[in-house]
């Protein structure tokens, strides 16, 4: 069940406490650079040398002091695991990394970030990182949805843990909430605030939990006795660019939504950018809702009312279990595939209230 939470100050995460060791996060502030390039650099990837050096300053700068794991690339004890990503979604893949990064220093565990963007052999580079000594692989969206990416884990004799896959898989580990009840109870909450005339925009339709998100969507109007339109639709990619495009078609609609609710914390803050740019006010012309809550939804005006998906508590979990199901091998047990379910939040902020008593179809005028 979801739980509503309005301001949470604790939700601030810039800058460093007092008396705290710094972690990844203040190293790729100082370096003003992203976690995953203090990743690579502390584990030996490939970055240009002027951002290597940046990224050694800022580790001098702060005194920061990597994991064991990262320092010490062999030791026929320690698990190596492996980070693939393809998501064009920097905010998520910061929040996914940092859990990650802080899970494995916890546990002694050497991390592996690579890359499948433009792969051209999934097969090759899986193989390549098994035969490196990588044990379980992490796979956040899209790649969690990707049975071929899976079925080659397993034939490489590896361990996949799956991070928000529409549906947990039989024979892999996933790390998953409910999609469906969270767009659910986000637009239940919107349609609470008085609005009929809501927009969606849809995440990018290969990744199932899109299109439970939808119906979550979907769902929740048909309660309500409300009808969604075609024009209520726009298709998104989970980019800003994408949000941008989508929310130019929700906005050109006659009459246009009162509200829109965005797949994700990119596509919404795109939405906001885009009803500035049209002289409309956020809230008080229109409602931005999103999903996630990464660090973008808190950091952009007025920072959004969006579902928080607990994405580095996901991605720890994942550390944890590639790490169980791998100790259980090396004593001859067979690894429990778990699935986890985690439970996520509606987190109001500024950026809903209730529909406008302007009943204009037009946008105001500069």
């Amino acid at each position: 069940m979801s739980q509503e939470i309005e301001n949470k100050p604790q939700r601030k995460r810039s800058g460093r406490r007092n008396g705290n060791a710094p972690t990844v996060a203040d190293v790729a502030r100082e370096a003003q650079c992203s976690p995953m390039t203090v990743s690579r650099v502390v584990n030996g990837g490939n970055v240009r040398e002027k951002t290597r050096e940046q990224v050694l300053e800022a580790i001098r700068k702060l005194n920061y002091s990597p994991n064991k794991a990262a320092r010490s690339l062999a030791g026929a004890d320690q698990l190596r695991v492996g980070l693939l990503f393809d998501n064009p979604s920097s905010s998520y893949l910061a929040e996914f990394l940092m859990g990650a990064l802080e899970a494995g220093s916890r546990s002694d565990v050497h991390l592996e970030v690579q890359s499948c963007d433009n792969a051209p052999d999934h097969a090759q580079l899986i193989q390549s990182m098994s035969d490196g000594g990588i044990t379980g692989f992490i796979l956040p969206p899209p790649l969690c949805d990707d049975q071929r990416v899976l079925d080659l884990i397993l034939e490489a004799g590896g361990i996949a843990v799956a991070v928000s896959p529409g549906r947990a898989k039989g024979a892999h580990a996933g790390i998953l909430i409910d999609e469906f009840q969270a767009a659910f109870d986000m637009t239940k909450h919107i349609i609470g605030l008085g609005h009929e005339r809501i927009g969606f925009i849809i995440g990018n339709p290969e990744q199932v939990a899109s299109g439970q998100r939808l119906e979550g969507y979907r769902a929740a109007m048909e309660e309500a006795g409300l009808t969604v339109r075609e024009n209520l639709l726009a298709q998104g990619q989970f980019t800003y660019r994408s949000g941008m495009v989508a929310a130019e078609k929700l906005l050109d609609a006659d009459p246009r939504p009162t509200a829109i609710f965005a797949s994700n914390d990119d596509m919404a803050a795109a939405t906001v950018a885009v009803a500035h740019r049209r002289h409309l006010d956020v809230p008080s012309d229109i409602t931005v809702c999103g999903f996630d809550d990464t660090d973008l939804a808190s950091s952009i005006w007025p920072e959004l009312t969006t579902v928080r998906q607990p994405i580095r508590q996901m991605t720890a979990r994942a550390v944890e279990l590639i790490v169980k199901a791998t100790r259980a091998k090396r004593q001859g047990l067979p690894p429990q595939m778990e699935k986890v379910i985690l439970p996520y939040e509606l987190v109001r902020r500024n950026s809903d209230a209730g529909p406008s008593l302007a009943t204009s179809s037009k946008d105001k005028k500069a």
